[in-house]
């Protein structure tokens, strides 16, 4: 709810929560059910398009799931908010929908879901005889962002499906729980999944951390429903038991009141019990805590200047400078409009990459876009474009497409300042796909345990699917064995906003796709690092 301030007008919002699952989905696949995943679009009279807000997790072999990822909007009463669900069968780890089997969609308002206790959806589209439905169960999320974690073993957990009956050798379990809160119509919304511990019946479950309004709202004493289940490849899970709980009676930590028995609802037959090994409650912070409270953001431009790009000559080329802004300068001040509001100083260091330079033509992956080494920063974003007409001019394109140099680059400073005070933003633009992908993606994974984000946009009609997997939002970035401590890079083709009829609209659109990942990233990090806002006491 907004803060109230008199004298003043403001629009009527509230964050709004949406749990979804599906039921009757077409089956697509040949030897098991389908994998659906659900991928959630707004669009609102400000905007020309759908834009995509949420994707969930993919749910294997299963026609009717229940999604664990939540649908987090702010609900806007006096404006009309159309919204759009697909689901699809996912075949592929690529981002692109493409790749995929689509199983439908359907269309609704913001306002009918959250004047409706349960809304069921009928899915349209793949086949004639689609059955397939959307549930959709809107809950106001109150203003509170403390975080709780959780930590579950169980003990002598019992499967009682057929085949642990005839055969003892197979009476253990691969165990994994389902945290449930109820809702305003009594009815219970699935919450947290943990993942599943390979045969046994004395399972340790990785520590859960949860936001504590997805929890119980700001009501203590409100039912939280815990379940075990037997985990079987066909996705038909057999229930192994459950029990009921508060978080008051979580807050009082492990012991007895915290050991309890895993029961089967209609036998009230104990199939083990699930004890709390650990409890913390603990107050966490939002992006504008840490921007108000003194954190710097910084933002580093880079840019290629690839002989793929076309001879800058050229009215064709992406380089091609004339009255009206290229690709390269309107990606420049969509985004840095925008970043250099929270930069203190308002002076960009901004780089080159992929050009002979003066004044001997050497090739370089890695230089200041004003050709000063002595003093490489710009004044705002305005000094940025000033330096890129100047760079245009000075150098010859040239090649290869190599992004590892300038994340290194960002890296070393951001190296410098872990301590929460400053965070790092590169953009790239680009017009080409990755010659260096496998020293880029190792550039990234360094940088990830670093207080920086990168975001790139392509420009131009290259194929960038190759961007999708540095992009990793459904498949965590990794590099003979070693992962990405968090995802800190954000891709989007600058052609998907050319099709807006409106400049401005279609500037705004292409700030807020970019822009959209990084206040998370920061907080993040900041949470990676137990920091807390300057300012603020413990």
């Amino acid at each position: 709810m907004a803060v109230f301030k008199p004298g003043s007008s403001t629009e009527p919002t509230s964050e709004i929560e949406l749990t979804l699952s599906c039921r009757n989905l077409l089956d697509c696949d040949v030897f098991s059910k389908s994998d659906p995943m659900c991928v959630v679009y707004m669009k609102t009279p400000e905007t020309t398009k759908w834009i995509e807000i949420c994707r969930t997790e993919c749910i294997n072999n299963s026609l009717n799931p229940n999604f664990v990822t939540k649908v987090h909007v702010l609900y806007r009463f006096e404006v009309q908010q159309l919204i759009k669900f697909e689901v699809y069968d996912v075949d592929s780890n690529l981002h692109d929908l493409k790749s995929q089997d689509f199983l439908g969609s359907c269309e609704t308002t913001l306002g009918h879901i959250v004047s409706s206790v349960t809304l069921t959806l009928p899915l349209k589209g793949a086949k004639t005889n689609n059955k397939g439905q959307v549930i959709v169960k809107a809950e106001e999320l109150p203003a509170c962002h403390d975080e709780v974690t959780l930590h579950f073993n169980g003990k002598d957990l019992v499967r009682s499906d057929w085949i642990s009956k005839f055969f003892s050798w197979f009476a253990k379990a691969y165990p994994f729980l389902e945290l449930y809160k109820v809702g305003e119509d009594g009815q219970y919304q699935l919450v947290f999944r943990t993942e599943v511990v390979n045969w046994t019946n004395n399972p340790t479950w990785k520590p859960i951390t949860l936001p504590v309004r997805s929890l119980c709202g700001t009501d203590f004493d409100r039912d939280i429903k815990v379940v075990c289940y037997h985990f079987k490849y066909n996705g038909n899970h057999s229930l192994i038991g459950e029990f009921h709980v508060t978080m008051n009676q979580l807050k009082k930590g492990p012991g007895p009141e915290n050991d309890h028995k895993c029961v089967k609802p209609k036998s009230s037959k104990i199939c083990g019990s699930i004890r709390l090994n650990h409890f913390e409650l603990k107050k966490t912070f939002t992006f504008l805590d840490y921007i108000m409270n003194g954190t710097q953001i910084n933002c580093t431009v880079a840019i290629d200047f690839t002989a793929s790009n076309g001879d800058p000559k050229d009215h064709n080329s992406l380089h091609y400078l004339s009255n009206r802004p290229n690709q390269y300068e309107q990606a420049l001040v969509a985004v840095g409009d925008i970043i250099q509001d929270y930069d203190s100083d308002k002076v960009f260091p901004a780089l080159g990459f992929g050009a002979r330079i003066p004044p001997h033509g050497e090739v370089s992956h890695e230089f200041f876009l004003n050709l000063q080494a002595s003093d490489p920063y710009c004044a705002g974003i305005e000094g940025v474009i000033n330096a890129y007409h100047h760079c245009i001019r000075s150098v010859q394109l040239f090649g290869p497409t190599n992004f590892s140099p300038v994340i290194n680059h960002v890296a070393k400073f951001a190296q410098a300042y872990q301590d929460g005070s400053q965070y790092f933003i590169l953009l790239i633009i680009t017009d080409g796909v990755i010659t260096d992908m496998f020293h880029t993606k190792q550039a990234i994974i360094n940088a990830s345990s670093l207080p920086m984000s990168i975001i790139i946009v392509g420009v131009g009609n290259a194929d960038f699917d190759a961007m999708e997997e540095l992009d990793a939002d459904t498949v965590p970035l990794e590099v003979n064995g070693v992962r990405a401590t968090r995802d800190i890079t954000q891709f989007v083709s600058f052609k998907d906003f050319q099709s807006c009829d409106n400049p401005t609209l279609a500037k705004a659109n292409l700030a807020r796709e970019v822009l959209a990942e990084i206040p998370n990233q920061i907080v993040g990090y900041m949470k990676s690092k137990n920091i807390i806002p300057k300012n603020i006491k413990k």
